[in-house]
Order: structure tokens, then C-alpha cells, then sequence
């Protein structure tokens, strides 16, 4: 009867000990998988800074051609100076610093747009060689920027979609993972613009 005893007890230790071994092995499995998406997300962020940074680093020469061309508009170029530095200040790491971010980046678009209207004034700078290549780089990396920023955006859905679901929520609350912010439409864009002639 004490054999009996000892197998039942056994028996019953051993299922315990089983299931927390089990549960433990699936946590440490969560957990590297919201590690391996974190990272992920990181990544994808990396790469619109990069392209963001690809233009920054494209308005100086940019405004150096177009100075040459319209000096009397100093106030457009002084604002796609001052909007470039501003961009380079902001540093993201919360949801609003990713809309200040995206703001800032707004601005910096918006006085591109303005220097780029002067340009039509001057038929001798759209002629210039040098200056026809960099407004092909900053449309290039335009479209480099709304791409990574997709990829961004489909990076971070996946993992805040992991994350959220039960009962990897979980693990991610014990182990602090918080869901990563997009970047969204700029305020109006769901309006179209008003073209007369």
C-alpha cells in the first residue's frame, strides 16, 4: 500500500512538475518572440531615420544651388534651414515624441514644397544640371521615406497585435513590453486639394 502511495504522490509531482516546466518553456518561447518583434520594430525605425537623414543631408546642397539663382528669397531658404535643424533635434522614444517627430518633418516638407514653387520662377536654375539631379534624389528619397515608413507601420502592427492578444499579454505585462505608436495622416490629408486654373 505504501508503493501504491508513493506512485500516486509521485505520479501527481511529477504531472506538476511537468506543466510548470512546460509553461515555463513557453514563456521564455513568448518572450523571445516579442524580443525578436521589438527588435524588428526598432529596425524598421532605423531605416526611416535613415532615409529621413538621406534628405537632410540633400537640402543643404539644395539650397546652396538655389541660392545661387534667387537671392532675394532668403526667407524660404532660411525656413528650410531652420525646419532641418529642427528636425535633427527631436528624439523618439513615446508616442508623442513620434508626433512631434512627424511634425517636424511636416514643416521641413512643407518649406521644400514653397522652395521648390520658387524654382518655376527661374527657368535657368530647372535647366541646371546639378540641380536637376538633386531634386531627382529628394523625389526619390520622398518616395524611399513613404515606403519605410509603410514598413514601419506593418512592423509595428505585427507586434502590437502579438502583443495584445491573450495570453501572450501576459507575459509582455510582466515583462514590461509596451505597443509601439504609427505614424498616421497628417492633419487635413483626408481632404483633397482644391486645383483652379
Amino acid at each position: 500500500m505504501n508503493n501504491k502511495v508513493l506512485l500516486v504522490v509521485g505520479g501527481i509531482f511529477g504531472s506538476i512538475l511537468l506543466c510548470a516546466v512546460l509553461c515555463v518553456m513557453w514563456g521564455v518561447s513568448v518572450n523571445n518572440s516579442l524580443v525578436g518583434m521589438e527588435e524588428s520594430v526598432k529596425s524598421k525605425w532605423s531605416q526611416v531615420e535613415n532615409v529621413y537623414q538621406r534628405r537632410a543631408d540633400l537640402i543643404p546642397n539644395l539650397v546652396n544651388t538655389v541660392k545661387g539663382y534667387a537671392k532675394h528669397e532668403a526667407t524660404v531658404l532660411e525656413e528650410v534651414t531652420k525646419a532641418r535643424a529642427s528636425v535633427g533635434n527631436i528624439k523618439v522614444q513615446s508616442p508623442d515624441d513620434l508626433k512631434k517627430f512627424d511634425q517636424a518633418q511636416g514643416q521641413l516638407s512643407s518649406a521644400l514644397s514653397r522652395l521648390m514653387v520658387i524654382t518655376e520662377k527661374y527657368p535657368e536654375l530647372k535647366a541646371d544640371k546639378g540641380f536637376l539631379e538633386l531634386q531627382s534624389q529628394l523625389e526619390g528619397t520622398e518616395n524611399r521615406i513613404t515606403v519605410e515608413r509603410m514598413r514601419f507601420n506593418e512592423s509595428a502592427q505585427e507586434y502590437n497585435t502579438f502583443l495584445r492578444k491573450f495570453p501572450q499579454s501576459f507575459i509582455a505585462g510582466m515583462r514590461g513590453f509596451k505597443e509601439k505608436p504609427y505614424f498616421e495622416a497628417a492633419a487635413g490629408a483626408k481632404v483633397a486639394p482644391k486645383v483652379e486654373f
